[in-house]
């Protein structure tokens, strides 16, 4: 303590640099400071020592930056040295019911206020980045500091974190305080605003900033643009993002390699593919070369419109131009190749890959398997799946599936069985496709207590079964004639709650057909239509080629005509049924449904000739077949008087039968 003019103060003794100013100021509380060697003690004088009075008792709260004033040594920013009350802060903020209170403490002890560039700083720290909450809570605490004002920096901050957790109301009422404030809006300010709005969708606040800064005569730079035609992308604003790249590429400052990959990532995910590719040529045309970036999201676009030319286009012209090929392009271009059943080109492709050295994973193994299964190469199949063993790939369940279901196609159900235990024993999970596909290989061998055993073991082990475990099984009834069962499991299926499709009342039908039970396959047929499940051709065929053999022709032809207005139009409806008639030997029912066809001018007669002319030679009746062929029966005419008639077909077996 000291008395200075009859009263006394507290003297605070505080190590400050050298570089620092000399100086004596008043403090509003009627305390002042003293900075000023020359009247200091000599002995105080080296270590530069600030005098504080105050008549309070304690000199007033400091505002504290996040750096140290280090002036005298710094040379670049990288230099700044961070404050050790930074860490001190931000170990405060916990998240706990108390966290505020706590730093009101803080500061107090240690007389210090946050200032804008601290609270802002702290804001941005890698340990608040997944901490809305908290950074919410700080904010506003911060807020609450005497003589306190946020800088624009500090909303700017507390948006980009907002903004990782996605919180737009909070976004959206942090916006509204910026709004309402005198702030003048700073480049950098602009691009983290515009890049946090855009990423969210938030094309109203996205283009607020835009026009504060034409405002304030802020010139865009590049990433400006960038982060707003990203933006409006995101948003699917493609036409302000069209008009946007249009003033750039007419403008001074031309579009980059990213204002073109954001673009064709735009057209891509508005299904613009075409306008994708040619804003891809465009790109080459003025001087940019297409990144890897660029060719991945041209061949994820066209994989999906399942145009896998030019997926395979795309990936020999990253090869030509030497780009990195990602492990992705490669899985998709020979899943492109696999599908379309180019199997040699897929592998092609494959070990070009393993060439270049790059290493393939599960799924690029996983969709060659898959086609080689398909194709009936069930060997080829199994010898990749070994080879991909050997390279210590870890098979997943969708590997495992493919090849157990390649091998229930190949009838080898016993050894699907034995990839069944095995995937198991590692642990993974089997879902419904892979016991569909198990189900439905022991149905077709006849096994069909097996198949249901199964079948009952999903429940066990909480897999949902769903409509294709049904139908497998359903299937695995109908065919080996025990109907009753597959229609129990019909009504159960309802009862599950689980969605009857098209192919669950095919098979069904199919199954009351080949049992005679005609009437009850017709009910299906009625039901089907009332839920208002529209047949495929596949199951049009399975009624009228049951109806034809029980000799209903004629009400095969009335329900034909009945799905018409439906927009329903099996196309080889009349081809299937003369098809079915022949084969049965009822000839004479095929040709009395030529006639009609034939009358009603449904088909033309030149294709009903040939139909016929077909359908005989496949069912051994080569000698109608020929005669039709050098008749003009079905095309030519015969008069009757004066009544010019079409030759019927039934004068080709009249003789005959």
């Amino acid at each position: 303590m000291r008395r200075i003019g009859g009263r006394f103060f507290s003297v605070i003794l505080v190590r400050y640099p050298r570089s620092s100013p000399r100086s004596f100021f008043p403090y509003k509380d009627g305390g002042f400071s003293w900075d000023d060697s020359e009247r200091l003690p000599q002995s105080c004088s080296r270590t530069n020592i600030r005098w504080v009075f105050s008549s309070t008792g304690l000199p007033p709260p400091e505002w504290i930056e996040p750096f140290n004033d280090v002036s005298d040594l710094v040379k670049t920013t990288r230099d700044l040295q961070i404050s050790p009350w930074v860490s001190q802060v931000i170990n405060l903020l916990d998240g706990s019911t108390t966290m505020e209170s706590n730093l009101d403490g803080f500061c107090r002890k240690f007389l210090v206020k946050l200032s804008p560039n601290f609270v802002s700083f702290v804001l941005k720290s890698e340990e608040l980045r997944d901490k809305s909450d908290i950074a919410w809570r700080f904010f506003y605490w911060a807020g609450r500091q005497k003589k306190y004002a946020h800088k624009l920096e500090c909303y700017v901050s507390l948006i980009d974190v907002l903004s990782s957790a996605n919180h737009l109301d909070r976004i959206r009422s942090v916006c509204g305080e910026i709004r309402n404030l005198e702030i003048t809006m700073t480049v950098s300010a602009a691009n983290s605003l515009i890049k946090s709005f855009g990423v969210l969708g938030m094309v109203e606040e996205l283009l607020w900033v835009w026009r504060r800064m034409k405002e304030n005569g802020i010139e865009p730079t590049l990433y400006t643009y960038n982060f707003l035609v990203n933006g409006l992308v995101s948003s699917m604003f493609m036409e302000s993002a069209e008009r946007v790249f249009e003033v750039m590429d007419s403008g001074r400052i031309r579009p980059d390699v990213v204002t073109y990959n954001t673009m064709i990532k735009g057209y891509c995910r508005a299904g613009q593919t075409k306008n994708a590719m040619e804003k891809l040529r465009a790109m080459e045309t003025s001087g940019l070369e297409p990144d890897k970036i660029t060719f991945m999201t041209m061949i994820q676009a066209c994989y999906a419109d399942n145009d896998f030319d030019s997926c395979v286009a795309l990936y020999q012209e990253m090869d030509e131009k030497g780009l990195e090929i990602p492990p992705h392009a490669y899985s998709l271009v020979i899943g492109g190749l696999c599908k379309e059943g180019k199997l040699n080109e897929g592998f092609a492709v494959f070990e070009n890959m393993i060439r270049k050295g790059a290493k393939p994973n599960v799924a690029i193994y996983t969709a060659l398997i898959d086609a080689y299964a398909k194709c009936g190469s069930i060997e080829d199949a199994l010898r990749l799946f070994r080879r991909m063993m050997d390279e210590c790939l870890q098979p997943d369940v969708v590997t495992y599936g493919v090849v157990v279901n390649g091998l229930c196609k190949s009838g080898r159900v016993d050894e699907a069985l034995e990839y069944f235990e095995s995937c198991q024993c590692n642990g993974l999970a089997v879902n419904s496709m892979f016991y569909s596909s198990l189900i439905d290989g022991l149905g077709k061998v006849g096994r069909v207590d097996e198949a249901e055993r199964l079948f009952e073991q999903m429940a066990e082990k909480r897999c949902t079964r769903d409509s294709y475990c049904y139908n497998a099984l359903i299937d695995a009834f109908a065919k080996s004639g025990r109907v009753d069962e597959a229609l129990a499991l019909f009504k159960r299926m309802e009862q599950e709650g689980c969605d009857q499709t098209v192919y669950t009342y095919t098979i069904l039908m199919g199954g009351m057909f080949r049992e005679h039970r005609n009437e009850e396959a017709l009910k299906l047929w009625d039901m089907m239509i009332d839920k208002g499940i529209t047949p495929t051709a596949a199951c049009f065929r399975v009624l009228s080629t049951g109806l034809c053999l029980s000799g209903k022709v004629a009400r095969a032809c009335k329900i034909l005509d009945e799905l018409a207005p439906m927009g329903i139009i099996p196309e080889a409806a009349f081809e299937d049924m003369i098809n079915t008639l022949c084969k049965a030997g009822r000839i004479k029912e095929a040709c009395k449904l030529a006639d009609g066809v034939t009358e009603r001018g449904r088909e033309i007669p030149g294709k009903i000739r040939t139909l016929m002319i077909n359908a005989l030679r496949k069912s051994g009746k080569s000698d109608l077949a020929m005669k039709l062929m050098h008749s003009r029966i079905g095309i030519g005419y015969e008069r009757m008087g004066s009544v010019k008639r079409r030759v019927k077909y039934r004068t080709l077996v009249e003789s005959d039968f």
